[in-house]
């Protein structure tokens, strides 16, 4: 009989011994610490209520380019409308979409936040107008420096598709 009690004890004894500590095993890959600490973090950037460049509205703005000057027509021509939604499928869904925010701005209201002449200066060259133009800079530091790729579009091309915005 005391021998069954003794066994039992140390069998106790190992058994809480075992499940006592915690060890924590390190794992190979991406961990994070979310221990708090009482120190006081330091701010990266100051905290500004400046408008997101992709809301800023900068209609005076007509980029740097080939193109100076644009007459809009009052009534929105739908042949050409057609033929910018065709290409707006065909070269420019891979980074926008037309009503929310995706690898680049959305273009639902696009021409209510930028004039059609910067609008087609950033289709035509967009390498240009991120080097040179503040607005379209400050879209490549809020997209993350994900540049806009040059479709190789002719002046009536991205003349169809600013009739297409005008559409959405």
């Amino acid at each position: 009989m005391k021998i069954n009690i003794t066994i039992y004890a140390m069998l106790s004894i190992l058994f809480l011994v075992g499940c006592g500590g915690k060890e924590e095993k390190k794992k190979d890959g991406f961990s994070v610490d979310r221990t708090k600490s009482n120190e006081k973090v330091e701010k990266i950037a100051p905290e500004t209520n400046e408008v997101p460049a992709s809301q800023r509205i900068t209609l005076d703005n007509k980029g740097v380019g080939q193109i100076k000057e644009i007459t809009l027509g009052a009534e929105i021509d739908e042949d050409m409308a057609i033929a910018g939604s065709e290409l707006f499928k065909t070269n420019c869904t891979a980074c926008h979409k037309t009503d929310k925010r995706f690898i680049g701005p959305k273009m639902q209201g696009i021409l209510d936040r930028r004039s059609p002449e910067w609008v087609m200066n950033m289709i035509l060259d967009p390498k240009l107008m991120t080097e040179e133009d503040r607005c379209a800079k400050d879209l490549l530091v809020e997209f993350n420096g994900a540049a806009m790729a040059n479709q190789n579009l002719t002046v009536e091309e991205s003349r169809a598709l600013l009739e297409y915005f005008r559409t959405l």
